[in-house]
C-alpha cells in the first residue's frame, strides 16, 4: 500500500526566483495537505548529510553548495498515494522534459537549478521528513 506523505523542499534557486507562493499554490491545488513545513537554510554539513545517497556521484560536491546556497522551504505533505502524485505534480528533473504545467516546467532554470526535490519513495520520503522534522512539529 501506497504512503500517504511525501518530503519535499522548494530549493534555494526557487526560492531567490519569489516562486514560493506560487509553487505552494500548485500543491495545494493538487489536492495536498500541508502538515509540516519551514523555512530554514541547511549548512554545507546538513545538505551534505541529506544527500550522503550521491556521495559518490560527480554532482555531489555542486548539489551540496547550491543546496547550501540559500534559504529553502522544507514540508511534509498529505495525501492519497503521496509519492507518485507529487512525483507527476513536480515533473521531470530536467525541466525542458517535464511536462507543461508542473512544478518544474514552470519554475525550474535547469537540472541542478531545477526548482523542487520530491521523495522518490516511501521508504525515502519516512526517511527525509524524518531528518528535516521533528515529530512534534508533523500536525
Amino acid at each position: 500500500m501506497a504512503s500517504n506523505r511525501t518530503f519535499t523542499m522548494i530549493k534555494p534557486d526557487a526560492v531567490r526566483g519569489g516562486h514560493i507562493g506560487n509553487i505552494l499554490q500548485k500543491i495545494v491545488e493538487g489536492g495536498f495537505k500541508i502538515v509540516a513545513m519551514k523555512y530554514t537554510k541547511l549548512s554545507k554539513d546538513t545538505a551534505g548529510a541529506f544527500y550522503e545517497v550521491h556521495k559518490e556521484r560527480p554532482f555531489y560536491g555542486e548539489l551540496v553548495d547550491f543546496m547550501s546556497s540559500g534559504p529553502i522551504v522544507a514540508a511534509i505533505l498529505e495525501k492519497d498515494n503521496a509519492v507518485e502524485d507529487f512525483r507527476k505534480l513536480i515533473g521531470a528533473t530536467n525541466p525542458e522534459e517535464a511536462e507543461a504545467g508542473t512544478i518544474r516546467a514552470l519554475y525550474a532554470t535547469n537540472v541542478g537549478e531545477n526548482a523542487v526535490h520530491g521523495s522518490d519513495s516511501d521508504a525515502n520520503a519516512d526517511i527525509e521528513s524524518n531528518f528535516h522534522f521533528a515529530q512534534t512539529e508533523i500536525y
